[in-house]
């Protein structure tokens, strides 16, 4: 059924890790380590891996190659805004446009281009190189990804599909890790305690030899949060070992995380005036044990490239919602396989890279209710190719294909289909001066649908939902260098057979559909500008226009997406002192189920947030605070039938956390 952000079935825990041999996921770049204040021996050059770039093409990079016109966020600017998450990193500093999160923990839905409820299954998030954007039809768990262990996050807009397969249409967000040293080592202790009962650690150490690393971290949190029935604990343990020389890495990671959370409901608007902060749902809760494990290599050979990721998930999500009296739980287990080969040739006027590559994986689901059991499966393979070349170093161009073949069936006989689907790009780039680069894109995405899309449907038993196929396009331009640049681009994404909730289908009860064809058309505008050796300012703006083409609501606009959204930043840094002040500010938006544009929109809204930090020698000591003027305000709402707005969700009012790091 319809899974609105998936807090989908959890509750109760299971101990720390409880995996099979089969289980395996990636890390393409690790704790690179600070040389503590000892006398650590020094590093050899010889021994320590060289600098990368980790590029659109899936492989680490030399920097001949970066992503066109790529968002990247810095370690760096993640800790002076005082940020203990990558959801909000992308958020607040990318510019990504994110809605409260139903349930307790922090993974809110993220929406790069307009996709409204299924904004997240619209782009891919990797770690490492490693897609973790989940199967079934919930958030990608970025919480779980230890923040100090961070060393950039890249965000790439626009169609995707031919690297990354289904769902990346939006774009891509790269998280990328610190790479090990040899012969150094660091770490770092966290606390934090705020209002609404927020308590808190997490520590990550790290450690390098000639030709070993072995790092570990660990996080725990609790907190009450703002609304009722909100509360929510989570747990994380992440842990790495890798083999290195300068040609070749191998290495093995994994990854635990535990939430236990509430989940308040939806308030109607009469609710929602009268107390925003109460809950509809007071006993309903639920909870997740995600595991992962990965083990990857890469190679050198003269100028070839060799790597591959053997990945595997296991998820066990349950719910109680004592107010329908239902329970449910779903057992997941998902494997990826990706090896891929990649060419260089460097011939000075011009350079080629050449990658061919193949994505295999397996996707089951379990799912046992107190209203009845489904089962579902998924299976794919692809082959991929892609080749790039500059010429005189200031042009580049791009084309790469993509085949997918997939199953997909459900054990209980409902649907079984074999199908595929393709996609292609061209990418073309000019730098007529320094410091501008103006680039053009377009090609074909396309998203498969979840088992959890096709569980709910108003087809006839035995179909499936169709793939979802975008023709995209897209033109810009860059200004500037790193530090004082400004980025434009206008894009257009028209769909066929977009996936989506219609809450209009299977008369007025609602179900998963494929749309009538779609329009997604907009303007992104980022800029960054060092005023002064101590002050900046950088700031993102986004306008979309979200529309039918066809059908009985043709130029209608779809629902949930705003039609602008602006973040700016200001930070501050000078001696042991710094400071960091953001403002959002995000534009009306249709309700839910208001496809025929007929109910008033949800209002517009604007927040504050702010840091002060200090530092002594090791220690740093951080105040922070959010929804600085406690707006009271929402950016979701499901349903206005009868000219009454229901399905609220509030966003979360003022906060303030106090934060102390040390670092060794």
């Amino acid at each position: 059924m319809h899974n609105v952000n998936s807090p989908a079935s959890h509750g109760g825990q299971r101990p720390l890790f409880a995996l099979s041999l089969g289980s395996t996921l990636i890390l393409s770049a690790l704790a690179q380590a600070s040389l503590a204040a000892t006398g650590t021996p020094a590093i050899d050059p010889a021994a320590a891996l060289a600098p990368v770039v980790v590029s659109a093409s899936r492989f680490p990079n030399d920097p001949t190659f970066p992503p066109v016109a790529a968002t990247v966020i810095t370690a760096e600017q993640i800790r002076e805004a005082g940020i203990d998450n990558a959801n909000e990193a992308i958020r607040k500093l990318g510019g990504v446009y994110g809605r409260q999160s139903l349930a307790g923990p922090k993974d809110f839905p993220l929406d790069l281009r307009g996709f409204g409820t299924n904004g997240d299954q619209n782009m891919v998030v990797l770690l490492d190189g490693v897609r973790i954007s989940e199967n079934e039809l919930s958030t990608p768990l970025l919480s779980s990804i230890p923040i100090e262990n961070i060393e950039r996050i890249e965000i790439v807009r626009g169609g995707s599909s031919v690297l990354y397969g289904s769902g990346a249409t939006g774009g891509t967000i790269q998280i990328i890790t610190r790479r090990p040293q040899a012969n150094s080592g660091h770490g770092t202790v966290v606390g934090e305690v705020g209002s609404q009962g927020l308590r808190g650690g997490r520590a990550l150490v790290s450690r390098g030899w000639d030709n070993f690393s072995i790092d570990a971290s660990y996080a725990k949190s609790r907190s009450d949060n703002w609304r009722d029935n909100a509360q929510s604990s989570q747990e994380n343990l992440s842990s790495t070992v890798q083999w290195f020389a300068s040609d070749w890495r191998f290495g093995l990671r994994a990854t635990l995380s535990r939430a236990d959370y509430g989940l308040p409901g939806s308030l109607t608007q009469a609710q929602y005036q009268s107390n925003a902060r109460q809950t509809s749902k007071p006993l309903d809760r639920g909870s997740y044990d995600n595991d992962s494990v990965t083990a990857f290599l890469e190679r050198r050979f003269g100028a070839f490239d060799v790597a591959a990721e053997l990945a595997h998930r296991e998820k066990i999500s349950r719910s109680s919602y004592v107010s329908s009296g239902s329970t449910t739980q779903v057992n997941i287990r998902g494997t990826q396989f990706s090896p891929r080969l990649r060419h260089v040739i460097d011939q000075g006027a011009w350079k080629n890279e050449a990658i061919a590559g193949i994505d295999l994986a397996e996707w089951t689901a379990y799912n046992n209710a107190s209203y009845g059991n489904s089962d579902a499966a998924q299976r794919s393979k692809a082959l991929y190719l892609r080749d790039e070349i500059e010429f005189a170093r200031n042009a580049r161009l791009a084309a790469g294909v993509r085949r997918e073949v997939f199953n997909q069936q459900s054990d209980s006989g409902l649907y079984d289909r074999n199908s595929a689907v393709n996609a292609w790009d061209l990418q073309a780039s000019y730098a007529p001066l320094p410091l501008l680069r103006a680039f053009a894109k377009t090609g074909q995405s396309y998203r498969l649908a979840t088992p959890d899309e096709n569980g709910y449907t108003a087809l006839p038993t035995g179909a499936v939902l169709k793939p979802q196929v975008s023709h995209d396009l897209e033109l810009g331009a860059t200004l500037g260098k790193t530090g004082q640049q400004l980025t434009l681009r206008w894009f257009r994404h028209r769909l066929r057979d977009e996936l989506y909730y219609d809450p209009t289908a299977n008369g007025g009860f609602g179900a998963n559909s494929n749309l009538a064809p779609t329009r997604h058309q907009g303007v992104e505008v980022e800029g960054r500008l060092q005023l002064t050796e101590t002050l900046g300012v950088n700031a993102t703006y986004q306008h979309i226009d979200a529309r039918f083409e066809e059908g009985a609501n043709s130029g209608k606009q779809l629902a949930l997406v705003p039609a602008n959204t602006f973040t700016t930043r200001l930070n501050w840094k000078s001696g042991q002192h710094s400071a960091d002040v953001g403002a959002r500010w995000v534009d009306r938006q249709r309700m839910g189920n208001d496809f025929a544009n007929t109910c008033a929109k949800m209002p517009s809204f604007t927040t504050f947030d702010a840091r002060y930090a200090l530092r002594v020698s090791a220690w740093e000591f951080a105040l922070t605070g959010t929804n600085l003027a406690d707006r009271k305000y929402y950016s979701q709402a499901y349903d206005c039938s009868g000219g009454s707005v229901s399905g609220i969700y509030p966003e979360d009012g003022r906060a303030v956390k106090f934060t102390a790091r040390y670092d060794f």
